[in-house]
């Protein structure tokens, strides 16, 4: 097996949080005032087990809500688990919140100087890595200016090159390396393969599943804060894919396993799926891994809502996630208020730094283009292949209209849920051209 000695040892780690229906609740707790427990526990992390040796590359894949960061940040000692131990051998550099140390008053290299001294280096042994890392944000002489006066990308340019050129024994790598344009991802990639040959330990988190399996030499797949398993890339990225169409055994608490195909309701509920918004008759409409923006943006008129909206995937199962290249459905039911002459209802997809990277409406695909009458419901269903490349985008809908050549909105809802694209081959730029290859003599 090579080298033996133990870089990052996890045993039983546990991390629950304490989830309060009211304030108040928290603070008579707090305050001794309550003999009842006022709050439900949520598990981030259940038991959970890891032994990362020195020299190994080990990725870490899941759903959103997994407990990928969770796990990470207890590793770097920013949180503290519930129950468990951790025990790290090296010095960490960790790439989890970027620029988390910096100073927003102070310029760059003044910046530098405060993140290599809080790691715990001297003077002398910053200036000997100052130039790797100037030359490394390759940010001129912006170097020199107040880090509030940065752009986003010279931020996060300058975090990543002092993290990344402390020489560190451990590296962590929390989904930092899609930052940046094509060039200093390249770059980042690079460094990424020079720490490998050292036999640097790193241990890394992405949905790049591409990355994960060119990278890695072992991959731990999470699911609701449980080790599903772990071995090769390939076997891993598999079961991950089986997860996200429900065809994969998961344990319930009973320690029975179960198909998670949404077919048993009550142990995907007991697997801690979330609810989805709205009352619904007092039902829960259970909405898989999807995530509900709880900060959406929304306008209009109102004499028309979109009261319910999800995605599925080909299987028609409810979630968030969908593997690039099947097919996806956009679904909303919307309620009308009033006559309407002509509704039009479009969704957009865009990406995490809003770029609208697609979308349509029923008017551009003259899918509909009848009258509605007040009272009515109507339920609406986009199908397409989704080809876009992997990672996180954000999903807008709405319904709007032309009342005497004026444009008018009726309801609006920016950022509503966020959609993983989960891919293992991701080509350059949003989508995917499915490009066939010949090569002939």
């Amino acid at each position: 097996m090579g080298n033996e000695v133990t870089a990052i040892q996890v045993k039983g780690v546990e991390k629950a949080y304490k989830l309060y229906d009211k304030p108040s609740d928290r603070l008579k707790e707090a305050l001794g005032l309550s003999r009842k427990k006022k709050y439900k526990e949520h598990y981030a992390l259940k038991g959970v087990d890891l032994t990362i040796r020195q020299g190994e590359t080990v990725g870490i894949i899941g759903t959103n809500g997994s407990g990928k960061s969770t796990i990470l940040k207890i590793i770097t000692g920013v949180l503290n688990p519930t129950a468990g131990e951790v025990t790290v051998n090296g010095r960490i550099s960790a790439l989890l919140e970027l620029g988390a140390g910096f100073n927003m008053e102070y310029n760059g290299i003044e910046n530098i100087y405060l993140n290599g001294t809080m790691i715990g280096f001297t003077k002398k042994e910053i200036d000997a890595r100052m130039e790797d890392i100037l030359s490394f944000a390759d940010i001129g002489e912006y170097v020199n200016q107040p880090v509030k006066t940065y752009s986003s990308g010279m931020f996060v340019r300058l975090a990543f090159a002092v993290a990344i050129n402390i020489d560190p024994e451990i590296l962590i790598v929390d989904e930092a390396l899609s930052v940046g344009d094509v060039f200093f991802q390249a770059k980042c990639y690079h460094k990424f393969e020079e720490f490998k040959k050292m036999g640097k330990t790193i241990l890394f988190v992405s949905h790049d599943l591409s990355s994960i399996s060119k990278y890695c030499d072992r991959v731990v797949l999470l699911n609701q804060g449980v080790k599903l398993g772990e071995g090769s890339p390939k076997e891993m990225i598999d079961a991950y894919k089986q997860v996200l169409v429900g065809q994969f055994p998961l344990p319930d608490e009973n320690g029975h396993e179960f198909l998670a195909d949404g077919k048993v309701s009550e142990a995907a509920a007991r697997a801690g799926k979330k609810a989805s918004l709205g009352e619904n008759n007092g039902q829960e409409d259970l909405k898989g891994d999807m995530t509900v923006n709880p900060e959406l943006l929304e306008y209009g008129t109102k004499e028309a809502l979109i009261e319910e909206y999800d995605i599925t995937d080909e299987a028609g199962r409810k979630t968030g996630a969908i593997i690039k290249g099947q097919s996806c459905s956009v679904h909303m039911t919307v309620r009308f208020f009033r006559d309407i002459h002509a509704p039009i209802f479009a969704f957009t997809i865009k990406n995490i730094k809003g770029v609208e990277i697609t979308g349509t409406n029923t008017m551009v695909e003259k899918a509909f283009l009848e009258p509605v009458q007040a009272g009515s419901v109507k339920r609406i269903t986009f199908t397409q292949k989704l080809d876009l490349q992997g990672g996180e985008y954000l999903l807008s809908l709405g319904v709007t209209g032309y009342e005497n050549e004026d444009f008018k909105v009726y309801h609006r809802l920016y950022d509503v849920m966020n959609i993983t694209v989960i891919s293992d081959k991701d080509t350059v730029g949003y989508y995917d051209m499915n490009s066939v290859i010949q090569v002939t003599d």
